[in-house]
C-alpha cells in the first residue's frame, strides 16, 4: 500500500469521524426521538423472527430449509438491514432536498468524492445501538447449527458483502434522483426491493428467481451468504454477489456522472 492511498484512507477516515460526532451530537438533542429510533427498530426486528416462528408451527420445512436455517438466514439480512438503517438510509432520503435546493452545490466543491459526501454525511445512531440485537440473534441461531470454526471467521465478512451489494444497488436507483423533482417514489421503491430480498431465493418462481438474481440481483444479498454457508459447494451465487457488486460500481460511476450533467442547481 502506498503512502499516498494510506494518506488518503486516513483523509477519508477523519472525514467520516467527524459526520458520526455531528450525528451524535445532533441525536442527544433529541432524546425522545433517539429512544424511539431504538424501540421501532427492535419491533420489527422481532416481528420478523416471530413470523418465522409462526410459519413453521405449520410447517416443518420451507424448501429444504428448517427453522433455524431460515431463522439464521432472517438474522443474516436484519445485519445487513441494521448497517444500512445506520450508516446509509438517512442519506437516501436526504439526497433529492440537496438537489431541489442547490445544497449539492456545496459538496460537490469539497476536497473529496462527492459520492461518499452525499451518501454517507448522515448516521443514525439509535440504529448503531441494535447492533447488539441483530449480532445476538445471528450468533445464537448460527449456534443452533453448529457453524465450524471457519464459517464463524468469514460470516461478518459476508454480512458486510451483503452490505455493499444492497447499497451499491440502492445507489445507483437513487441518481434516478436527478431527473426527478421529488425522491420519495425511488426511496419507497428502494423499501420494496429490500422487502423482496428478505426472503430466501428458493421461494420465488423461477422466472422472477432469475430476474431478482441476475438482472437485479437483490436475493444474493442474503442467499448468497446463507447457502454458503450451510454447503460450502453452493459457492456460485457468493462468486456472482462479488461480481454483482464490481459491477454496480461501475454503474454508479456512469449514473453519477450522467446525473451531474442533469443536475441543474436550484441556488444559481
Amino acid at each position: 500500500m502506498s503512502v499516498s492511498m494510506i494518506k488518503n484512507i486516513r483523509h477519508y477516515f477523519s472525514i467520516y469521524q467527524s459526520f458520526i460526532v455531528t450525528c451524535f451530537a445532533e441525536s442527544m438533542n433529541f432524546r425522545m426521538h433517539f429512544l424511539l429510533l431504538i424501540i421501532m427498530d427492535l419491533f420489527f426486528y422481532v416481528s420478523a423472527l416471530a413470523s418465522v416462528y409462526i410459519l413453521y408451527e405449520h410447517v416443518p420445512l420451507i424448501g429444504s430449509w428448517n427453522r433455524e436455517q431460515f431463522l439464521f438466514f432472517i438474522s443474516i439480512m436484519l445485519a445487513v438491514n441494521q448497517l444500512t438503517m445506520t450508516f446509509v438510509s438517512e442519506s437516501f432520503w436526504q439526497f433529492p432536498l440537496l438537489i431541489r435546493t442547490g445544497n449539492l452545490d456545496f459538496i460537490l466543491l469539497k476536497p473529496a468524492n462527492a459520492i461518499f459526501s452525499t451518501f454517507f454525511r448522515y448516521v443514525r445512531p439509535g440504529s448503531m445501538v441494535n447492533v447488539i440485537f441483530t449480532w445476538s440473534a445471528t450468533i445464537y441461531f448460527g449456534i443452533q447449527l453448529d457453524l465450524n470454526w471457519f464459517s464463524w471467521m468469514i460470516l461478518p465478512f459476508l454480512v458486510f458483502m451483503g452490505f455493499f451489494l444492497q447499497n451499491s444497488i440502492e445507489l445507483v436507483i437513487s441518481c434516478s434522483m436527478f431527473w426527478m423533482l421529488e425522491g420519495t417514489g425511488i426511496n419507497f421503491l428502494r423499501i420494496e426491493l429490500q422487502q423482496l430480498s428478505r426472503w430466501p431465493d428458493f421461494i420465488y418462481q423461477s422466472f422472477v428467481r432469475r430476474i431478482l438474481t441476475l438482472i437485479l440481483p437483490i436475493l444474493l444479498i442474503g442467499s448468497a451468504p446463507a447457502r454458503f454457508l450451510f454447503d460450502f459447494n453452493d459457492i456460485y451465487p457468493l462468486l456472482g454477489m462479488g461480481l454483482a457488486i464490481i459491477f454496480f460500481w461501475i454503474i454508479l460511476k456512469f449514473t453519477w456522472a450522467a446525473g451531474l450533467k442533469a443536475y441543474e442547481s436550484a441556488s444559481s
